[in-house]
Protein backbone atom coordinates (compact mmCIF):
# COMPACT_ATOMS: atom_id res chain seq x y z
CA UNK A 1 0.00 0.00 0.00
CA UNK A 2 1.40 3.45 -0.91
CA UNK A 3 1.26 6.37 1.52
CA UNK A 4 0.57 9.87 0.32
CA UNK A 5 3.06 12.67 1.03
CA UNK A 6 1.06 14.04 3.98
CA UNK A 7 0.98 10.62 5.65
CA UNK A 8 4.75 10.32 5.25
CA UNK A 9 5.22 13.72 6.87
CA UNK A 10 3.11 12.70 9.85
CA UNK A 11 4.98 9.39 10.19
CA UNK A 12 8.35 11.12 10.04
CA UNK A 13 7.29 13.71 12.65
CA UNK A 14 6.15 10.93 14.98
CA UNK A 15 9.46 9.09 14.67
CA UNK A 16 11.42 12.32 15.19
CA UNK A 17 9.49 13.29 18.34
CA UNK A 18 9.58 9.77 19.78
CA UNK A 19 13.20 8.80 19.15
CA UNK A 20 15.00 12.14 19.54
CA UNK A 21 14.76 12.18 23.38
CA UNK A 22 16.01 8.58 23.51
CA UNK A 23 18.97 9.41 21.30
CA UNK A 24 20.00 12.63 22.98
CA UNK A 25 19.63 11.32 26.54
CA UNK A 26 22.17 8.61 25.68
CA UNK A 27 24.82 11.10 24.63
CA UNK A 28 27.30 11.63 27.50
CA UNK A 29 28.11 15.24 28.25
CA UNK A 30 24.90 16.81 26.90
CA UNK A 31 23.30 19.22 29.34
CA UNK A 32 19.73 18.39 28.31
CA UNK A 33 17.72 16.23 25.96
CA UNK A 34 18.30 18.65 23.09
CA UNK A 35 20.84 17.69 20.46
CA UNK A 36 23.48 20.37 19.99
CA UNK A 37 22.74 21.28 16.37
CA UNK A 38 25.73 23.52 15.74
CA UNK A 39 28.19 20.82 16.74
CA UNK A 40 31.09 22.63 15.06
CA UNK A 41 30.97 25.33 17.76
CA UNK A 42 33.34 23.56 20.13
CA UNK A 43 32.94 24.44 23.81
CA UNK A 44 36.29 23.67 25.40
CA UNK A 45 36.54 22.99 29.10
CA UNK A 46 38.45 25.91 30.56
CA UNK A 47 41.41 25.19 32.91
CA UNK A 48 40.59 25.33 36.61
CA UNK A 49 41.25 28.72 38.21
CA UNK A 50 42.26 28.77 41.85
CA UNK A 51 40.05 30.55 44.36
CA UNK A 52 41.75 33.55 46.01
CA UNK A 53 40.94 32.02 49.42
CA UNK A 54 43.00 28.94 48.63
CA UNK A 55 46.08 28.21 50.70
CA UNK A 56 49.40 28.25 48.91
CA UNK A 57 50.25 24.59 48.49
CA UNK A 58 53.49 23.06 47.31
CA UNK A 59 53.64 20.92 44.19
CA UNK A 60 54.51 17.33 45.11
CA UNK A 61 57.09 15.38 43.12
CA UNK A 62 58.88 12.05 43.25
CA UNK A 63 62.43 11.85 44.54
CA UNK A 64 63.85 8.36 44.77
CA UNK A 65 61.36 6.29 46.74
CA UNK A 66 59.68 9.29 48.38
CA UNK A 67 57.19 12.04 47.70
CA UNK A 68 58.69 15.45 48.44
CA UNK A 69 57.47 19.05 48.44
CA UNK A 70 59.13 21.96 46.64
CA UNK A 71 61.65 22.37 49.46
CA UNK A 72 62.67 18.72 49.17
CA UNK A 73 60.99 17.68 52.43
CA UNK A 74 59.71 14.09 52.36
CA UNK A 75 55.97 13.61 52.93
CA UNK A 76 54.09 10.45 53.91
CA UNK A 77 50.42 10.82 53.03
CA UNK A 78 47.75 9.56 55.43
CA UNK A 79 44.10 9.93 54.56
CA UNK A 80 40.89 8.39 53.33
CA UNK A 81 38.65 7.77 50.36
CA UNK A 82 35.31 9.50 50.13
CA UNK A 83 32.48 7.92 48.17
CA UNK A 84 31.80 9.00 44.61
CA UNK A 85 30.86 12.72 44.41
CA UNK A 86 27.76 11.76 42.39
CA UNK A 87 26.57 9.61 45.31
CA UNK A 88 27.33 12.35 47.81
CA UNK A 89 25.25 14.83 45.78
CA UNK A 90 22.34 12.39 45.88
CA UNK A 91 22.89 11.89 49.63
CA UNK A 92 22.79 15.68 50.12
CA UNK A 93 26.36 15.61 51.50
CA UNK A 94 28.38 17.24 48.73
CA UNK A 95 29.55 20.32 50.64
CA UNK A 96 32.60 21.86 52.27
CA UNK A 97 31.54 20.60 55.68
CA UNK A 98 32.27 17.04 54.51
CA UNK A 99 35.84 18.06 53.72
CA UNK A 100 36.19 20.06 56.96
CA UNK A 101 35.25 16.94 58.93
CA UNK A 102 37.94 14.97 57.12
CA UNK A 103 40.45 17.69 58.00
CA UNK A 104 39.41 17.39 61.67
CA UNK A 105 40.10 13.68 61.47
CA UNK A 106 43.71 14.54 60.65
CA UNK A 107 43.92 13.54 56.97
CA UNK A 108 46.40 15.24 54.66
CA UNK A 109 45.03 13.54 51.53
CA UNK A 110 41.61 12.58 50.12
CA UNK A 111 40.99 10.04 47.38
CA UNK A 112 38.07 10.76 45.04
CA UNK A 113 36.74 7.66 43.22
CA UNK A 114 35.18 8.56 39.87
CA UNK A 115 33.01 5.67 38.73
CA UNK A 116 32.59 5.44 34.93
CA UNK A 117 28.81 5.05 35.26
CA UNK A 118 28.55 8.33 37.20
CA UNK A 119 30.81 10.02 34.62
CA UNK A 120 28.48 8.79 31.85
CA UNK A 121 25.20 9.65 33.54
CA UNK A 122 26.14 13.09 34.82
CA UNK A 123 28.14 14.08 31.76
CA UNK A 124 31.66 15.44 31.53
CA UNK A 125 30.90 19.11 32.14
CA UNK A 126 28.65 18.51 35.15
CA UNK A 127 30.98 15.97 36.72
CA UNK A 128 33.97 18.28 36.27
CA UNK A 129 32.06 20.94 38.18
CA UNK A 130 31.83 18.53 41.11
CA UNK A 131 35.56 17.88 40.95
CA UNK A 132 36.14 21.65 40.82
CA UNK A 133 34.19 21.93 44.10
CA UNK A 134 36.43 19.31 45.68
CA UNK A 135 39.58 21.04 44.45
CA UNK A 136 38.40 24.40 45.80
CA UNK A 137 37.50 22.99 49.23
CA UNK A 138 40.66 20.91 49.56
CA UNK A 139 42.83 23.84 48.43
CA UNK A 140 41.22 26.09 51.06
CA UNK A 141 41.89 23.43 53.72
CA UNK A 142 45.39 22.51 52.55
CA UNK A 143 44.56 18.87 51.76
CA UNK A 144 45.94 17.02 48.71
CA UNK A 145 43.83 14.91 46.34
CA UNK A 146 44.04 11.64 44.45
CA UNK A 147 41.66 11.45 41.50
CA UNK A 148 40.92 7.77 40.90
CA UNK A 149 39.39 6.29 37.72
CA UNK A 150 37.37 3.77 39.69
CA UNK A 151 37.01 0.81 37.38
CA UNK A 152 37.67 -2.87 38.16
CA UNK A 153 38.69 -5.63 35.78
CA UNK A 154 40.70 -6.13 32.60
CA UNK A 155 41.09 -2.83 30.75
CA UNK A 156 43.25 -4.48 28.07
CA UNK A 157 40.31 -6.63 26.88
CA UNK A 158 37.71 -4.15 28.21
CA UNK A 159 36.04 -6.84 30.35
CA UNK A 160 34.99 -5.10 33.56
CA UNK A 161 33.55 -6.35 36.82
CA UNK A 162 30.19 -4.58 36.75
CA UNK A 163 28.15 -2.13 34.67
CA UNK A 164 29.20 0.65 37.06
CA UNK A 165 32.83 0.02 36.05
CA UNK A 166 32.32 -0.18 32.31
CA UNK A 167 34.80 1.86 30.33
CA UNK A 168 37.06 1.53 27.30
CA UNK A 169 40.69 2.25 26.59
CA UNK A 170 39.64 5.22 24.45
CA UNK A 171 37.46 6.67 27.22
CA UNK A 172 40.22 6.12 29.78
CA UNK A 173 42.73 7.99 27.63
CA UNK A 174 40.27 10.86 27.15
CA UNK A 175 39.35 10.95 30.85
CA UNK A 176 42.98 11.49 31.81
CA UNK A 177 43.58 13.94 28.98
CA UNK A 178 40.66 16.00 30.33
CA UNK A 179 41.80 15.80 33.96
CA UNK A 180 45.46 16.58 33.18
CA UNK A 181 44.65 19.60 31.02
CA UNK A 182 42.08 21.00 33.47
CA UNK A 183 44.22 20.71 36.62
CA UNK A 184 47.72 21.16 35.19
CA UNK A 185 48.59 24.18 37.37
CA UNK A 186 46.82 23.03 40.54
CA UNK A 187 49.14 21.62 43.24
CA UNK A 188 46.28 20.17 45.31
CA UNK A 189 45.49 17.64 42.55
CA UNK A 190 48.77 15.82 43.09
CA UNK A 191 47.97 12.21 42.15
CA UNK A 192 46.24 10.51 39.21
CA UNK A 193 45.33 6.89 39.99
CA UNK A 194 45.05 5.69 36.41
CA UNK A 195 42.90 2.56 37.00
CA UNK A 196 41.52 1.41 40.33
CA UNK A 197 41.81 -2.39 40.40
CA UNK A 198 43.30 -4.39 37.53
CA UNK A 199 42.32 -8.06 37.76
CA UNK A 200 41.49 -11.00 35.52
CA UNK A 201 39.80 -12.92 38.38
CA UNK A 202 41.05 -16.40 37.45
CA UNK A 203 40.23 -15.79 33.78
CA UNK A 204 36.64 -14.63 34.41
CA UNK A 205 37.61 -11.21 33.04
CA UNK A 206 39.64 -12.63 30.17
CA UNK A 207 43.42 -12.74 30.07
CA UNK A 208 46.21 -10.22 30.03
CA UNK A 209 49.82 -10.10 31.15
CA UNK A 210 51.83 -7.64 33.19
CA UNK A 211 53.71 -6.76 30.01
CA UNK A 212 50.43 -5.82 28.30
CA UNK A 213 49.22 -3.85 31.32
CA UNK A 214 52.60 -2.11 31.48
CA UNK A 215 52.30 -0.93 27.85
CA UNK A 216 48.76 0.32 28.47
CA UNK A 217 49.75 2.08 31.71
CA UNK A 218 52.67 3.77 29.96
CA UNK A 219 50.35 4.97 27.19
CA UNK A 220 48.01 6.50 29.78
CA UNK A 221 50.97 8.15 31.53
CA UNK A 222 52.16 9.59 28.21
CA UNK A 223 48.70 11.10 27.64
CA UNK A 224 48.84 12.65 31.13
CA UNK A 225 52.39 13.97 30.74
CA UNK A 226 51.59 15.54 27.37
CA UNK A 227 49.25 17.85 29.30
CA UNK A 228 50.75 17.98 32.79
CA UNK A 229 54.29 16.97 33.64
CA UNK A 230 53.77 17.90 37.32
CA UNK A 231 51.18 15.17 37.91
CA UNK A 232 52.16 11.96 39.69
CA UNK A 233 50.49 8.95 38.00
CA UNK A 234 49.82 5.99 40.29
CA UNK A 235 49.94 2.48 38.79
CA UNK A 236 48.28 -0.50 40.47
CA UNK A 237 49.33 -4.12 40.50
CA UNK A 238 47.19 -7.13 39.56
CA UNK A 239 44.91 -9.16 41.89
CA UNK A 240 42.61 -6.20 42.58
CA UNK A 241 45.59 -3.83 42.81
CA UNK A 242 47.37 -5.92 45.46
CA UNK A 243 50.22 -7.73 43.68
CA UNK A 244 53.30 -5.74 42.65
CA UNK A 245 55.68 -8.69 42.29
CA UNK A 246 56.22 -8.12 38.51
CA UNK A 247 57.75 -4.70 39.24
CA UNK A 248 60.94 -6.43 40.36
CA UNK A 249 61.78 -7.59 36.83
CA UNK A 250 59.69 -5.26 34.69
CA UNK A 251 58.95 -1.84 36.24
CA UNK A 252 56.93 0.85 34.51
CA UNK A 253 59.35 2.65 32.18
CA UNK A 254 58.34 6.18 33.12
CA UNK A 255 59.82 8.63 35.62
CA UNK A 256 57.94 10.41 38.37
CA UNK A 257 55.34 7.75 39.14
CA UNK A 258 54.19 5.85 42.22
CA UNK A 259 52.84 2.32 42.66
CA UNK A 260 49.54 1.26 44.23
CA UNK A 261 48.60 -1.67 46.45
CA UNK A 262 45.31 -2.60 48.16
CA UNK A 263 46.35 -4.85 51.08
CA UNK A 264 43.05 -5.86 52.68
CA UNK A 265 43.18 -8.40 55.56
CA UNK A 266 42.04 -11.38 53.50
CA UNK A 267 44.92 -11.16 51.04
CA UNK A 268 47.34 -12.95 53.39
CA UNK A 269 47.09 -14.93 56.67
CA UNK A 270 48.88 -13.94 59.89
CA UNK A 271 51.79 -13.27 60.12
CA UNK A 272 51.35 -11.03 57.09
CA UNK A 273 54.54 -8.98 57.18
CA UNK A 274 56.81 -11.47 55.33
CA UNK A 275 54.24 -11.82 52.52
CA UNK A 276 53.62 -8.06 52.39
CA UNK A 277 57.34 -7.65 51.85
CA UNK A 278 57.30 -10.14 48.95
CA UNK A 279 54.06 -8.89 47.38
CA UNK A 280 54.54 -5.10 47.45
CA UNK A 281 56.77 -3.91 50.28
CA UNK A 282 60.07 -4.43 48.48
CA UNK A 283 58.91 -1.92 45.83
CA UNK A 284 58.96 0.84 48.47
CA UNK A 285 62.74 0.41 48.77
CA UNK A 286 63.13 1.88 45.27
CA UNK A 287 59.88 3.65 44.34
CA UNK A 288 57.12 5.48 46.24
CA UNK A 289 54.17 3.25 47.15
CA UNK A 290 50.64 4.28 48.16
CA UNK A 291 48.11 1.85 49.63
CA UNK A 292 45.12 3.65 48.11
CA UNK A 293 42.70 1.21 49.75
CA UNK A 294 42.86 -0.66 53.03
CA UNK A 295 40.45 -1.22 55.88
CA UNK A 296 38.66 -3.79 58.00
CA UNK A 297 35.37 -4.69 59.62
CA UNK A 298 34.31 -7.26 62.22
CA UNK A 299 31.57 -8.90 60.16
CA UNK A 300 29.88 -8.83 56.77
CA UNK A 301 29.60 -10.80 53.55
CA UNK A 302 33.10 -9.99 52.28
CA UNK A 303 35.54 -12.21 54.17
CA UNK A 304 38.40 -10.34 52.51
CA UNK A 305 37.62 -7.44 54.89
CA UNK A 306 37.28 -9.37 58.16
CA UNK A 307 39.54 -8.20 60.97
CA UNK A 308 41.44 -10.65 63.15
CA UNK A 309 42.39 -8.13 65.83
CA UNK A 310 45.96 -7.59 64.64
CA UNK A 311 45.55 -6.25 61.10
CA UNK A 312 45.23 -2.53 61.91
CA UNK A 313 48.26 -2.12 64.20
CA UNK A 314 50.43 -4.48 62.14
CA UNK A 315 49.83 -2.72 58.83
CA UNK A 316 50.34 0.74 60.38
CA UNK A 317 53.65 -0.40 61.88
CA UNK A 318 54.68 -1.96 58.58
CA UNK A 319 53.83 1.17 56.57
CA UNK A 320 55.66 3.35 59.09
CA UNK A 321 58.76 1.19 58.79
CA UNK A 322 58.67 1.26 54.97
CA UNK A 323 57.57 4.89 54.49
CA UNK A 324 54.44 3.82 52.60
CA UNK A 325 51.61 6.35 52.22
CA UNK A 326 48.05 5.11 52.76
CA UNK A 327 44.37 5.93 52.20
CA UNK A 328 41.56 4.13 54.06
CA UNK A 329 38.39 2.94 52.30
CA UNK A 330 35.75 4.40 52.87
CA UNK A 331 34.34 7.58 54.50
CA UNK A 332 30.70 6.61 54.00
CA UNK A 333 28.03 4.99 56.23
CA UNK A 334 26.83 2.56 53.51
CA UNK A 335 29.78 1.45 51.38
CA UNK A 336 31.98 -1.12 53.11
CA UNK A 337 34.12 -1.22 55.11
CA UNK A 338 32.57 1.91 56.59
CA UNK A 339 34.59 4.49 58.50
CA UNK A 340 31.44 6.23 59.78
CA UNK A 341 28.14 4.88 61.10
CA UNK A 342 25.97 7.80 60.02
CA UNK A 343 26.05 11.32 58.62
CA UNK A 344 26.72 12.68 62.12
CA UNK A 345 30.22 11.28 61.42
CA UNK A 346 30.12 8.82 64.31
CA UNK A 347 33.14 6.59 63.67
CA UNK A 348 32.99 2.83 63.30
CA UNK A 349 35.66 0.67 64.91
CA UNK A 350 38.00 1.07 61.95
CA UNK A 351 37.08 4.76 61.78
CA UNK A 352 38.18 5.28 65.39
CA UNK A 353 41.41 3.39 64.82
CA UNK A 354 42.51 5.20 61.68
CA UNK A 355 41.38 8.58 63.03
CA UNK A 356 43.72 8.10 65.98
CA UNK A 357 46.56 7.24 63.62
CA UNK A 358 45.91 10.31 61.43
CA UNK A 359 45.74 12.50 64.55
CA UNK A 360 49.11 11.21 65.78
CA UNK A 361 47.73 9.29 68.77
CA UNK A 362 48.86 5.82 67.67
CA UNK A 363 52.05 4.50 69.25
CA UNK A 364 54.19 2.83 66.62
CA UNK A 365 56.29 -0.21 67.49
CA UNK A 366 60.03 0.41 67.85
Amino acid sequence: MMLNFQSLQIAFLYLFVFFLPLYSSAQPGLKSNEVKREWWHIEELKPYKADPKSKKMSFIRVKGNSFVDESGKSIVFKGLSISDPDKLVKDGRWNKRHFEEIKRWGANIIRIPVHPIAWHQRGVEEYMRLLDDAVTWSSELGIYLIIDWHSIGNLHMEILAHDMHYTTKQETFNFWRTIAAHYKDVPAVAFYEIFNEPTIYDGQYGNTTWAEWKVLAEQIIDVIYAQNKKAIPLVAGFNWAYDLTPVRENPIAREGIGYVTHPYPGKRPVPREPKWEEDFGYVADKYPVVATELGFMKEGDDENLHDDGVYGPSIMNYFNKKGISWVVWVFDPVWVPQMIKNWDYEPTEQGKFFREVMQGKFKYAR
